[in-house]
């Protein structure tokens, strides 16, 4: 299909962003741990000897060749499957049946899908889904992000630069400290989310292993498909109803939420920075930045990626809203909103792509930074009043509120003012080496320590 028939963004403008993340979303994909899922569990009761049947190595090696081997030739005898019997996981069982007899082991038809309900191939299908993609796609491009925002908090630690508290010139910082703070708050977060292990469950029917116990009454099933669950580096849940209860995956939506948001503030400010010429763009000559206005050079990246974290965010607001909500032991709802999990991640891996972008695309305009420090030597009162209350002196807040607030202070003004004021020569001394420029504290210290 030409992409300019897509109606998607996600599978139309950004396809080359995304279309890596088909391989872990899409219909296809879901089909294919599906199939995964029930050869696996199949060659698990073998193995443990559980079914009466024994598989020799070749042809287990036959069996999971189905998976290795699967394709979208194949994926559509599955769909047609589906499209008379309207039932997608039981066209998986059909379809199972057909390929087993081409490989002259129809002898093992009657244990496809044997002790299982939908659900467990399906939150054991989705949560490898999410898994796999997260260590294939998600935490690779966020390093990528991560290592740009080191880059640059490095390469700009040492330069000053005004704050701005509540919109106000503010005590001066570091272009690359400020930096710094964004990549510290996503690895924070980031640590919890490597952290989390998706549930699953995979006890039959309504969870309790009715069946299970009824026809091979001699096994510890809560062992052996807790090991089973385990094996594929999943956590099991032991008590649910038909559904895995997506607790633990609204958790982990919600960490990559957090993410999403504070990808979000930073390119909020870097818009601002631009906006307020802090930081410049480079320019590519063969790139337009307006239809009429040829001197435009505009952060669209920045905001794109903001454009697209709105989105993410407000489908994961959806599902970690409703997906822990199922009435009795099984309603559908949950399983038409997990179709949208590929969306979400398409709409973040997009932010990240175009916030890529964008900080390539910064430089820090020294020379107006330069300025409009050497324009608010109002900002030294911070320092000058905290070295009055070292000595003591009640009134330092007052005083230096008498002295700024509502007036122009320049560099003459504040050195008039520090050479008359009661203190110790030496603090005196120290009070007047300082500029704006210089007034920065432990910033690249701090950028430093935090690599």
């Amino acid at each position: 299909m030409d992409n300019l028939l897509n109606i998607s963004p996600v599978d139309g403008r950004y396809h080359e962003t995304t279309k890596e993340l088909s391989n872990y979303f899409s219909e296809y994909a879901l089909i294919k741990y599906r199939i995964f899922v029930e050869i696996k569990w199949l060659i698990y009761l073998l193995d443990k000897k559980i079914l009466d049947d024994i598989i020799t190595n070749t042809e287990k090696e036959k069996l999971l060749n189905i998976y290795n081997n699967f394709n979208l030739s194949e994926a559509h005898k599955v769909k047609d499957i589906e499209s008379t019997i309207k039932h997608d996981v039981k066209a998986i069982e059909y379809y199972l049946r057909d390929k087993f007899k081409e490989l002259k082991l129809a002898r093992l038809n009657p244990f496809i899908h044997i002790m299982l309900t939908s659900e467990d191939v399906n939150n054991v299908s989705y949560n490898l889904m999410i898994k796999d993609s997260l260590n294939n796609i998600y935490y690779p491009k966020l390093e990528e992000f991560l290592n740009i925002l080191d880059n640059l908090s490095n390469e700009y630690k040492e330069t000053p630069m005004l704050s701005h508290t509540h919109g106000q010139v503010a005590t001066p910082t570091t272009v690359g400290k400020e930096i710094k703070v964004f990549s510290y708050r996503i690895k924070s977060i980031l640590e919890f989310l490597k952290n989390i292990k998706l549930k699953s469950k995979f006890s039959g029917a309504v969870g309790n292993y009715n069946c299970h116990v009824v026809a091979f009454p001699n096994i510890n099933w809560i062992d052996v498909t807790k090991e089973f669950v385990e094996s594929l580096e999943l956590e099991y849940n032991p008590l649910t109803t038909q559904i895995e209860s997506h607790d633990i995956l609204c958790l982990l939506l919600s960490n990559i939420k957090i993410i999403n948001n504070i990808i979000k503030d930073y390119n909020s400010d870097s818009w601002l920075y631009i906006s307020m010429g802090y930081y410049k763009e480079k320019v590519n000559n063969k790139e337009v930045g307006s239809s009429v206005m040829p001197h435009k050079v505009n952060p669209i990246n920045h905001e794109n990626s903001m454009a697209n974290i709105e989105i993410a965010n407000s489908l994961i607001d959806a599902l970690v809203n409703n997906l822990s909500i199922s009435r009795m032991q099984r309603d559908l709802s949950d399983s038409s909103k997990l179709r949208n999990l590929g969306v979400i991640f398409s709409h973040s891996l997009i932010s990240i792509n175009q916030t890529i972008i964008g900080s390539n695309k910064i430089t820090v305009n020294k020379e107006l930074l330069n300025e409009e420090l050497n324009n608010n030597y109002i900002v030294l009162s911070e320092a000058i009043q905290t070295v009055l209350r070292k000595e003591k002196k009640d009134n330092a807040y007052e005083l230096l509120k008498e002295l700024s607030r509502g007036h122009t202070v320049n560099k003459e003004i504040i050195t008039k003012f520090i050479k008359g004021l009661p203190i110790k020569q030496d603090d005196k001394e120290t009070l007047l080496k300082l500029e704006p420029s210089n007034y920065i504290g432990l910033a690249s210290t701090i950028v430093e320590k935090n690599k």
